[in-house]
């Protein structure tokens, strides 16, 4: 049986077709295509989320075990093309999302909601699991496009004093990434295609910060060099989510998940790039080095957890996590990522190496904090990594290439290659030395 891809549009009048008439029955005595629709439809509220393959195909696995039914499914970056077989009949379906985000607070809910099916969820009728969907389906987005804007903004400034920004790079960032991931948001809320959404919002933070530092230097006679933290005002468009759970899928052997997430985040990586590249030319700003300013290593060492934590928040907060959640994932990347800029400076650590060994850090810690708090761990682990991606280095190695210093450019490459690679290797291992379930083959 085949059916047509469900879009968010008609969801709700698609997933209520496969109710049950026996309202008051158990969901273990609903038919196989009542049993197939409840398990498509978590998949896909899942993939909805940003979560990778291998969840998603584990949650289904899971409600399937329950249901007493096998479900193989094939899940790309969009869509989930399962079949369920009961060992008498089977039902295949082909399901598929219009765009694609992340949103932490429903990712939360969904995974309560098949840990709790394993526990009493057998118990329920197909119309009382239906409804707890609904539910969890009507979250949206905590918070409004202003609040994004100021996430951004708090994520962005917390960046630029990690990469060696000073106090009027960290205010020129913090308004024009405030500016940018606002008109993102907003353009997001009216469904506008990516490429629009990235262009739009990448530009406009360039020239927020090109007019704010240009008025600083009208006023305060601030020197031109502090040009160079325009790099930083669009750094709120780095895809942390797609680009970590890319490499998870990989090593699950997901590849064609992993391989589209990984395209789908190389593919903003290159416009957001590309677009900044073109208004450094517009504005005649250039990625120069930071002015160096001398701060004592101690006072250095707290401002750095300071940093890590407001970044790291910020960007929990962009996700959509709740309070609670963005608080957990940012003391985790405050202690994460404070160890890898300690490793680099004192002990002279390659950052490749030390994005790997603060990445395993944010995992174990992930692992030890998960079942006491309850929080998936995806949506811990990743914001607290995302503020590690190398965003400068991506940009100038594409600024460099648009400029034909070709060896410049291979350099800043080959640097950012070898952290994105480390990142979701650390979680990787972390998963592996910790979650039994991930350690073998299923």
């Amino acid at each position: 049986m085949s059916q047509t891809p469900v879009t968010p549009n008609h969801m709700n009048v698609y997933w209520h077709d496969y109710i049950d008439h026996r309202k008051d029955l158990p969901v273990t005595c609903a038919g196989l295509h009542e049993k197939a629709a409840l398990i498509g439809r978590t998949g896909l509220m899942l993939l909805s989320c940003g979560t990778g393959a291998w969840r998603v195909r584990s949650s289904m696995n899971t409600l399937a075990s329950e249901l007493s039914v096998t479900c193989t499914a094939n899940i790309g970056l969009l869509s989930i093309d399962y079949t369920c077989f009961d060992g008498r009949e089977s039902v295949s379906h082909s399901l598929s999302l219009p765009s694609t985000g992340v949103n932490t607070s429903r990712l939360d809910r969904l995974e309560r909601f098949v840990k709790d099916f394993v526990k009493s969820g057998k118990d329920l009728s197909l119309e009382d699991l239906h409804s707890r969907l609904d539910e969890i389906e009507k979250i949206g987005g905590h918070y409004t496009p202003l609040m994004q804007g100021l996430a951004a903004a708090m994520a962005c400034c917390a960046f630029c004093f990690l990469l060696g920004g000073g106090i009027s790079e960290m205010v020129c960032t913090f308004l024009g990434a405030g500016a940018g991931n606002y008109l993102r948001a907003k353009l997001n809320q009216r469904k506008y295609t990516l490429f629009l959404c990235i262009t739009a919002s990448v530009a406009l933070a360039c020239l927020v910060y090109a007019a704010a530092i240009q008025l600083c230097e009208w006023c305060f006679a601030i020197p031109s060099s502090h040009e160079a933290g325009y790099i930083c005002s669009m750094l709120f468009i780095i895809p942390g989510f797609p680009f970590i759970t890319s490499g998870i899928d990989l090593a699950k052997q997901d590849m064609r998940s992993g391989m589209e997430r990984l395209i789908y985040a190389v593919m903003i990586i290159v416009v957001a790039t590309t677009t900044a590249w073109a208004m450094a030319l517009l504005l005649h700003l250039q990625p120069e080095e930071f002015p160096s300013f001398v701060v004592p290593p101690l006072a250095l060492f707290f401002l750095r957890l300071l940093a890590s934590f407001c970044g790291v928040f910020g960007f929990s907060l962009m996700f959509n996590s709740p309070l609670p959640l963005a608080a957990t994932a940012a003391l985790i990347g405050m202690i994460a990522n404070t160890l890898r800029l300690e490793m680099v400076d004192l002990a002279g650590c390659p950052p490749a190496m030390a994005a790997f060994l603060g990445s395993l850090t944010a995992g174990l810690l992930a692992s030890l904090l998960q079942k006491p708090l309850g929080f998936p761990r995806i949506s811990i682990t990743v914001p607290s990594i995302v503020i590690m991606v190398p965003g400068l280095y991506l940009y100038r190695a594409v600024y460099n290439l648009g400029e034909m210093y070709l060896g410049d450019s291979a350099s800043w490459l080959a640097s950012a290659l070898l952290i994105v690679l480390a990142l979701p290797l650390g979680l990787i291992f972390a998963r592996i030395i910790t979650d039994r379930s991930f350690r073998h083959c299923s």
